[in-house]
């Protein structure tokens, strides 16, 4: 299913997808293609850094939910409907974002471009983490791949993508762009044996 262009259906069906991941795993402490993190530290991640981001931004203030660590699946929910509602409301279309390493934009602009992408990115960590399916929408990862590589050195300098990591030549777009972003695309994932419940 092509993923929508419009902000608040691309999150739906991006947040929904990690939402099927979310509640699909069975171990939370098996590794992540993250080095040191495992897979409830996916989810944290995601928990965390969004809220300050819209809070100092847009002064909204998101709903929290309980601890990653003492229900990731229940965390999560809270968050996604939070941010869902967020992109929902009428009155998002006039709001704007402002960061100062970003400048101003439209608020539903700035959740799509750097929230939306990030989950859809950490989508693939989760799945390959808890041994779930982890192709992602082909066209929406050629797009990102297109944007990012036009900005790579900024997005080295930033500190949060790892050193890009070598693909085969011909390789399809996901596996360039996580290759770009730092992951290795052929990172051997979950064993059987990791994924009984913790």
């Amino acid at each position: 299913m092509a993923l929508s262009d419009h902000p608040a259906e691309r999150h739906r069906q991006v947040a929904g997808l990690f939402t099927e991941r979310v509640r699909g795993a069975q171990a939370w402490d098996a590794a992540s293609p993250v080095a040191g993190w495992a897979a409830r530290d996916v989810v944290r991640h995601l928990i965390e850094w969004f809220p300050g981001f819209l809070a100092s931004g847009a002064g909204i203030e998101l709903p929290s939910g309980p601890s990653v660590d003492e229900d990731p699946v229940a965390a999560w929910q809270v968050h996604c409907d939070g941010v869902q509602s967020v992109l929902d409301d009428p009155e998002t279309t006039h709001r704007e974002l402002t960061n100062p390493h970003i400048g101003r934009l439209p608020l539903k602009t700035a959740i799509d471009r750097f929230y939306t992408a990030d989950v859809f990115m950490h989508t693939w960590d989760l799945s390959r983490a808890t041994g779930q399916d982890d192709r992602l929408d082909r066209d929406f990862c050629a797009r990102l791949l297109g944007e990012m590589e036009q900005m790579e050195q900024a997005l080295r300098s930033s500190g949060q993508f790892g050193d890009r990591v070598e693909v085969p030549a011909g390789a399809d777009a996901q596996t360039r762009l996580l290759g770009l972003i730092g992951r290795d695309p052929f990172w051997p994932g979950a064993e059987p044996s990791d994924l009984a419940a913790h």
